[in-house]
Order: structure tokens, then sequence, then C-alpha cells
């Protein structure tokens, strides 16, 4: 890891449009406005541990470049595989704010990656100055309530099937439509907190029955309506 002043390389290299906090800004200027901006950039390697579950959270932290994913420790001490995020993104934004404001997860990178991290202060000063930064900022907190709610809803369905049919349903295109899953099987079984052997024999099970295919990492639900039941 290691620490710059923001300079002209950086923010050619930071779409702010791109940004679901920052997408709503008016800026003429985007340069000035990154000049103008107090942050730090923190450069990590791939595999790199960024944050741990835990640690206080008294920056913003915006991913600029690469993808990251997020693990939460239970308290049984298992591993909960909880997302994958790409940038341009904020990193559990809404935590800034918070009176607990400890990240929830660990934080991990899955290629070099940079981050440019803003003071709380620095913030609450776009707030003010950036009326439609404040609102995508909420808007964006918004949504990752939802993200949050739907990944509950899964947890609570007790069968890996049951697991899987919830996932494909919310990342499908329809019936008969293949979509690429970017995880791998092992990232999945992380995912849904489940051995990767029993997620393996499920995924064969519900091809056999003919409810989905498989082709690498494409998927198709080829029988919707018993892909629903396995939700009961």
């Amino acid at each position: 890891m290691y620490f710059c002043g923001i300079n002209m390389e950086i923010m050619k290299k930071v779409d702010l449009s791109a940004c679901p906090v920052c997408s709503k800004i008016n800026i003429d200027d985007e340069g000035a406005f990154l000049d103008d901006l107090k942050c730090t950039i923190l450069s990590y390697k791939k595999n790199e541990l960024i944050i741990r579950q835990g640690e206080i959270c008294d920056a913003l932290y915006m991913l600029t470049i690469g993808s990251v994913k997020t693990e939460m420790i239970t308290e049984n001490g298992n591993i909960l595989g909880i997302e994958i995020i790409n940038a341009p993104r904020p990193l559990a934004p809404a935590f800034v704010f918070s009176d607990n404001n400890r990240f929830p997860v660990d934080v991990t990178a899955l290629e070099e990656v940079e981050i440019m991290k803003i003071p709380k202060e620095e913030i609450m000063r776009l707030m003010v100055t950036n009326p439609d930064f404040m609102s995508s900022f909420m808007t964006h907190n918004a949504n990752r309530t939802q993200f949050l709610t739907s990944r509950l809803q899964l947890l609570s369905i007790k069968t890996i099937k049951g697991k899987l049919a919830h996932f494909l349903l919310e990342n499908s295109k329809g019936e008969g439509k293949a979509f690429e899953i970017k995880r791998n099987q092992t990232e999945l079984a992380d995912f849904f907190g489940v051995a990767r052997p029993s997620l393996a024999r499920s995924l064969s099970e519900m091809v056999q029955e003919g409810i989905i295919s498989i082709n690498k990492k494409e998927y198709t639900i080829v029988n919707s309506k018993g892909l629903r039941e396995l939700l009961v």
C-alpha cells in the first residue's frame, strides 16, 4: 500500500460520472473539481487486505480502479461472502455517519486497486456545496439498504437449492435467456455460506431436473416455475 497526493494521472483514471454517488454532480471542469478535493490515494496489490471487519470508518473509501470482494466473519467463525464490488464505487458509505462507525466486512483486493480516501469533513463540505452530490449519496445508501434486505432474505432461505433459485431469479434476464454469473463455484459457495461440494451437487441436480442449464459461467433458466417452487 502507498499514499500520495492527488495528481493529474490519477484524475485521468477517475470517471466521476460512472460513480453512483457522483453521477448527478454538475461539474464543468472535472479536473478542477478533483484538484480542489482533499483526499488521499491508496494503492493495494492483488489479494491484499484493504479493510478489516470492525475497523473505524472515519472517511469515505472510494474504489476508483479495480475490484474487491467483501466478506463477513460470522459469530461461529465461518466466512460469509457478501459481494464483489467493481470500480468506481464507494465502500460502505453509510457507515461514515453511523454512531457505530465500524466496517461490517473485510475488504480484499481481487486485483491491483486504487482507493480515494475522502475525510468525513470533506464529504460534509461536498454535501453543502453540491446538493446533487448529497442527493446521489442518499439515493445510493437507500439502494444499498435494498440490497442488504435482499441479502438477508437470501440468507433466511434454509435449502441450498432455494438460495440458488433466489439468486438466479434476481440475476436472470428471463426464461430461456442466458446470463453470466461472474463468481465461480467456490465464490458462490462463500457467497451462500455453504460447502462447495454441496453447492456443486445442488447445481448438478437442478440441471438434471431440467430447471436450469449451465455452460461455464453462463446460466439459463429453463423452467422458471420449477425454480420458484424451490423458494418454498
